[in-house]
């Protein structure tokens, strides 16, 4: 399922939501200029690599949680992730203001990339991509928008259909899709068997969204709701 847009208008300009967008852009950019073999070396040392992290093989990859959310393995993640961002991260940067979005997304960031680290402790592939951050994303929009509606493109076979579904529907959909897909590759020898995917990163940073989402949103907001976009500015 791909997310084409929602129904939520915001009542602020999601200004740090076009700023992250914005940075892995230009990183991904940065990346596209280089010859195959640097933007390996570069993946390498700035992915996350859960066994350098677990063993702590050198001070330098205790920075990778960070650098490792900014940097894409190809156009299409990138594409994926950055409109996904584009769709949810503005209404929860309204809802939260500035401020604790910005420690919200690093935050689910990080639980993630603990989750990837737990889960995998020994693997040497180096994980990259804003996903995990986005998983949390999701969360904070499942528990604040729940009401909202989604238009969804929706493969179904060699067809595309487009439907709207309720945010709880398609939001809840995903996560079982990731969670039978991270059960489902313990199973398989690493990421590698898996496509590269870090479903427990998903995983991770979706229910490290729903904790901090509860911790974080200002009092006067926890009981907005969705409202009608009416009464919104777009």
């Amino acid at each position: 399922m791909i997310p084409l847009r929602d129904n939520n208008p915001t009542r602020s300009t999601p200004l740090l939501t076009y700023i992250i967008i914005l940075v892995n852009t230009l990183i991904f950019l940065f990346q596209a200029s280089l010859d195959p073999r640097s933007d390996k070396l570069l993946i390498e040392r700035f992915g996350l690599v859960p066994a350098m992290v677990a063993q702590e093989h050198y001070v330098g990859s205790m920075i990778t949680p960070f650098t490792s959310m900014f940097m894409h393995g190809g156009f299409l993640h990138l594409l994926f992730n950055m409109w996904s961002l584009f769709i949810f991260g503005d209404n929860v940067e309204d809802r939260l203001g500035k401020g604790r979005f910005l420690l919200f997304y690093f935050g689910s960031g990080l639980g993630a990339a603990a989750a990837q680290v737990y889960v995998d402790p020994s693997s040497t592939i180096p994980m990259v991509g804003a996903s995990g951050a986005i998983a949390g994303v999701l969360a904070a929009y499942l528990r604040m928008f729940p009401h909202a509606r989604v238009l969804t493109l929706i493969p179904l076979f060699f067809l595309f259909i487009t439907r709207e579904l309720p945010a709880v529907l398609f939001i809840v959909i995903w996560f079982v899709m990731q969670v039978l897909s991270g059960v489902g590759s313990l199973s398989m020898a690493g990421n590698q068997a898996t496509g590269g995917v870090a479903f427990f990163a998903h995983i991770g940073g979706f229910l490290m969204g729903l904790v901090l989402v509860s911790m974080l949103t200002p009092t006067r907001n926890r009981m907005g709701g969705f409202r009608r976009p009416e009464q919104y500015r777009y």
